[in-house]
């Protein structure tokens, strides 16, 4: 766990553990290394962010590759991370790190806000947008949102200069097939009617089957015209897509396409949006000094079967802090700085972009305490370095459930859902999960990638290392009813 303030770092059986003497102060401890960052220019900056997507579902990562050719394409022309995180297996949980470098417990955004939450991320928290606004970039989201869909919560208050899309997922509407089977009236009391939202203004307030199967391109069109509005200024460019979750819409031109079912039309779309990025970039000569990164909120649906997409051979799926639900595909591209056609093993989270851009852009890092650490060298590196974290903290809901150390990881006792085999559902309409328990076990990644053979017995040394580890995460981030002492509220709405 990393923080703005000072550290002291002992070394124990190889790994790194830290303790936190005083959190809110600049530490040059983490500080981006000025002699690495000096060689790059300032880029602009592209983030794809994929809604329920698996970590087998594009080609590069062992999907179908004819599904996805300028994914694959992204890998051939940079680097595939095998090992990459995010915070939480959930929605508005993931969204909240990846913008701030935090890890969602410490700024208490926890699952899946709906239409009747309350809270949204807090207007004192600095998300990617506001880095890079104060270096002159101009910003936009053009996608879901899901971090509070009050107007004091919305992009514009959030660093973003521009914003079209849904304030959360395209399945918090009255035809959530868990209401299907009620008259609407009775529906709308739990699932009010899906609005679409340009800036602040509700553009759209009852979204069809029809504006939902117009989405991605939307937003496509959208991205590439901001792009092509910016080409002379710096620019940082945020899609995060509706899909792939269900409910599944694909635009006309790609419904039925793939011969393979509606999940794989609609990965086909994707696929199309992510090359329609790239086209309009190579078409402005901006290829060279722009960094497309593409990976997703979190791991498949897996209840929803035919309209989920894969994780294997990872254990699990969303809803879950096995690696199916917590660990995604991702692909960074920067032609002539990001190696072609290379990998990184690393541990890394999607908490790490915000200090690793801020960095790229010659920003500052927040002055609160943030989780992410400079990941440049694990991107640019031909071999890329160790991860520079000590651990990664897996969280669901405020418990804490696992922590990776290395090539180690420790999950504690803790419930959670599975199929335990069993087929999903099939047209849109899921099964039922069942609950399960796991005991303290102990997993060997680079041996066990399905986290199936506990082998705690035999390195009880490990677990106490990841026990002590933490330890430390639970005294700064709160463990259930145990509040950590570096969290910080989330905004309010009459506040």
């Amino acid at each position: 766990m990393s923080t703005t303030g000072s550290m002291t770092a002992t070394l124990v059986g190889g790994l790194l553990l830290t303790a936190v003497l005083d959190c809110g102060k600049s530490s040059p401890l983490f500080a981006a290394d000025p002699a690495t960052q000096s060689a790059v220019a300032p880029p602009n900056i592209v983030v794809i962010f994929m809604d329920d997507m698996g970590y087998a579902d594009p080609g590069p990562f062992g999907g179908d590759p004819k599904l996805t050719p300028n994914l694959n394409r992204m890998a051939e022309e940079g680097r595939r991370f095998t090992d990459f995180y995010v915070s939480q297996a959930v929605c508005s949980a993931s969204r909240c790190s990846l913008l701030t470098g935090c890890y969602n417990v410490r700024l208490g955004i926890l699952g899946a806000l709906g239409p009747s939450a309350k809270i949204g991320l807090n207007p004192a928290e600095t998300t990617i947008a506001e880095v890079c606004r104060e270096q002159g970039y101009a910003t936009a989201c053009f996608g879901k949102w899901h971090l509070g869909h009050h107007r004091k919560f919305l992009p514009l208050q959030q660093g973003f200069d521009e914003y079209f899309g849904l304030p959360y997922s395209n399945d918090m509407w009255p035809y959530h097939p868990g209401v299907l089977h009620l008259p609407m009236e009775e529906r709308l009391k739990r699932w009010p009617h899906l609005p679409l939202i340009e800036g602040n203004e509700v553009i759209n307030p009852k979204v069809d089957e029809k504006v939902q199967s117009e989405l991605t391109r939307l937003y496509t069109e959208k991205s590439v015209s901001f792009i092509e509005r910016n080409r002379d200024k710096p620019f940082f460019l945020y899609l995060p897509h509706s899909m792939v979750h269900v409910p599944l819409f694909a635009g006309k031109e790609f419904l039925g396409k793939s011969g393979k079912g509606l999940f794989a039309d609609v990965m086909m779309e994707i696929d199309w949006s992510v090359g329609q990025i790239l086209e309009t970039l190579q078409r402005l000569n901006l290829d060279q000094n722009t960094l497309v990164i593409f990976t997703s909120d979190n791991g498949p649906w897996l209840s929803y079967g035919d309209h989920a997409g894969s994780a294997a051979p990872l254990r699990e799926g969303k809803g879950t802090m096995f690696d199916g639900g917590c660990r995604v595909s991702c692909v960074m591209r920067w032609p002539g700085k990001i190696p072609a056609g290379s990998v990184c093993d690393e541990p890394l989270m999607t908490i790490d972009l915000l200090p690793t851009i801020s960095g790229l852009v010659g920003g500052s890092l927040p002055k609160h305490t943030i989780d992410g650490l400079d990941i440049l060298p694990q991107m640019i590196e031909p071999t890329p370095p160790a991860s520079p974290h000590d651990a990664l903290y897996f969280y669901y809901g405020r418990q804490l459930q696992a922590v990776r150390s290395g090539k180690w990881k420790l999950h504690f006792q803790h419930g959670y859902r599975t199929l335990n085999g069993r087929e999903g559902g099939t047209g849109g309409i899921p099964v039922r999960y069942q609950n399960a328990t796991i005991g303290q076990e102990l997993f060997d990644l680079h041996a066990d990638i399905s986290e199936t053979t506990d082998v705690s017995a035999e390195h009880p040394e490990v677990v106490q290392q990841l026990t002590e580890l933490a330890n430390q995460a639970r005294a700064e981030l709160g463990d259930n009813k145990r509040n950590g002492a570096g969290s910080r509220p989330a905004g309010q709405l009459n506040e």
